[in-house]
Formats: C-alpha cells, sequence, structure tokens
C-alpha cells in the first residue's frame, strides 16, 4: 500500500511517499480501503511541522478518509459497507487517511449517506462536517432566517464555503467576511449576498459595538471573533470552530451579559454519533453535486503534501481532494 508518511529524526521532519505492508498499520477491528481523503488545515500543520499536531512517529497523516470496509471483527460493519472517518484523533495519533488502507476502531465510523459517494464525502471532508455541525447548532438554537444574516468568517475556506451553501439552502440570508477580493464572484456564487472586508474585523473593536448578525460562523478566532460577538443581535448565538486567525479571544464579558449571546464551541473532533449523524444527515439535504463540484480541487496523493504551506498561507480556495489510488 502507499501512504503519505511523516517521521522525525531529532528536529528534522521528513515527509514523503512510502511503500508499506498491511501489517504495519495498528490495531483496530475494522480495515478500510480507502477511495479518497483530503488535506486540511491541521493535515497542512502535521505536513509542515509548524505545530506540534502529529504526536507519534512515524505517522500517516490524514484526518478525514471515504471507502469501503475490507474486514471486520466489528459487530457494526461488514465487508462492504461505505463508510466516512472525520477526526477521532486520526492523523495525529493514530495512522490516518492518506494512504490506501486505513485499520480503525468501529466506533469512529460513519456510515455514508446514499446520497454521496467517496469523493463527494471528501469534498465535504472535516471542514464541510464541521460547517453542518456549526449550522446545526445556530438552527437547534432557534435561530430563523427572518432574524437577520449570519455572519461566515474564513468564507472562502473549507468550513466557510459548505457553511455558506447549507445557511443559504435553509434559507438565510449570508454575510461572508474575506480578504480576497477577487473571490467575491465565488462567495455571491455558494450564496452570500453581502461580502464583508475581512479587515473590519481582524482590527481590535469595542466590546459592544452595533447589531448586525442574527448568527455567526467562526473559523478565525482572535479578533475576527470577538468583533464578530459584539456584533451579535440580542440572543443570537455564535458558533466558534476554528483559529485561522489566532487561538486568542480579546473579547469581554459584555455580549454575554448585556445582549443574552451565547457562544458555542464547536468541536468535530471528538464529537459523539448523535451528534456527527444529523450533521451528516443536513448534509446529505442540503448539498448536491453541483454545489460540492464548486469548492473542489483534485489532486493525486504524490502532490498531496505539496499543497500544506500554500494551504496553511491562505492560497488555497474550498476543499482539496485527494485519490490516494491515482
Amino acid at each position: 500500500m502507499k501512504a503519505i508518511v511523516i517521521d522525525k529524526q531529532g528536529d528534522a521532519q521528513n515527509v514523503q511517499v512510502s511503500d508499506l505492508e498491511q501489517g504495519a498499520l495498528p490495531e483496530g477491528d475494522v480495515l478500510v480501503k480507502v477511495d479518497y481523503s483530503t488535506i486540511n488545515y491541521k493535515d497542512a500543520l502535521a505536513i509542515t511541522g509548524k505545530s506540534p499536531v502529529v504526536r507519534k512517529f512515524p505517522m500517516v497523516p490524514g484526518i478525514d478518509l471515504a471507502g469501503t470496509v475490507e474486514e471486520s471483527s466489528h459487530a457494526g460493519w461488514k465487508k462492504g459497507d461505505r463508510v466516512v472517518l472525520n477526526g477521532w484523533g486520526v492523523g495525529e495519533g493514530h495512522w490516518g487517511g492518506l494512504a490506501q488502507f486505513a485499520r480503525l476502531k468501529g466506533e469512529w465510523l460513519v456510515e455514508l449517506p446514499d446520497a454521496f459517494d467517496s469523493r463527494q464525502a471528501m469534498i465535504i471532508g472535516t471542514a464541510g462536517y464541521t460547517a453542518a455541525l456549526c449550522v446545526e447548532a445556530l438552527v437547534n438554537h432557534g435561530i430563523k432566517p427572518e432574524d437577520g444574516a449570519i455572519l461566515v468568517t474564513g468564507a472562502t475556506g473549507g468550513v466557510g464555503s459548505i457553511a455558506i451553501i447549507l445557511l443559504k439552502k435553509a434559507g438565510y440570508t449570508v454575510a461572508a467576511s474575506t480578504g480576497k477580493q477577487s473571490e467575491h464572484d465565488y462567495l455571491k456564487d455558494l450564496g452570500a449576498t453581502e461580502i464583508i472586508d475581512r479587515a473590519e474585523l481582524s482590527e481590535p473593536g469595542k466590546p459592544l459595538q452595533k447589531e448586525r448578525f442574527a448568527g455567526v460562523v467562526d473559523a478565525a478566532g482572535g479578533n475576527t471573533l470577538a468583533n464578530a460577538c459584539a456584533q451579535t443581535r440580542y440572543r443570537g448565538a455564535v458558533a466558534a470552530c476554528g483559529l485561522a486567525e489566532s487561538m486568542k479571544f480579546p473579547s469581554s464579558v459584555a455580549p454575554f451579559i448585556l445582549r443574552g449571546v451565547t457562544l458555542y464551541g464547536i468541536d468535530s473532533v471528538m464529537a459523539p454519533l448523535d451528534v456527527r449523524k444529523p450533521a451528516w444527515a443536513r448534509l446529505a439535504k442540503d448539498l448536491n453535486a453541483a454545489a460540492l463540484e464548486t469548492v473542489a480541487t483534485d489532486v493525486k496523493l504524490a502532490d498531496a503534501a505539496g499543497l500544506a504551506d500554500d494551504l496553511l498561507a491562505g492560497k488555497v480556495k474550498g476543499r482539496v481532494v485527494v485519490d490516494v489510488n491515482a
């Protein structure tokens, strides 16, 4: 089997596509023949070594995969079942999806909805699944389309792109924040009706500002998240899922105690199945193949690692899909 392998000797990290025996795979009760994986922000950090994502070496990165069960001793899965995996520490402490096979725990897997094939599942990936978790949080909070616009930050990224599609399909008006003037048409094609310059949100702001948004999907953190909270309407909600700008949160309690704003922390890695399944059901209901294609870039396994620096630099639009068998 071929796999991207990250290894480390002293302080030097090496990344290459290697030929491995299936017997080298870690323990697990389900063997999956991987069709497609993807490169996420966390994968890019692992591949470049710019953050200590990898907890042991050697490591096969890839926090996402979609494929077919090849062997199973788990009661919930049998040979031929179509599955998708997102998170669970795969690609960090357990060999991940940027390989032709993966051995995993059965409780980590979700049945791939009939609406998607394996490639489409990886256009969605953790980014799209996280976007669905964010939208679920806002909908379950009780925010209705008539309550006002939903702000999506980091809008040209994987989370932002699919969040816009899902929100538009659910009837919401979407304001998209980006620093890329060249991508305004892309965002409008996805469903955004207003484009906000990232600079309006990325500078320090007052603890309370003019109420603009009924809800927020934030993948940035930092000043952007603080300003988004300060501009959220009374009893609105903010779903925070990323730190593309910063891990810091330079805010105050003012939006929460004076306007009753709710800040939801969205964890996609260890989310239980009863949270994952509704998110994938929303994706199956509200995404279509044509919409997915607008955010997809396809690469071969041999070329995947080379995109890591560009992804971290914000030069990659939408989602990168990796054909591990090409």
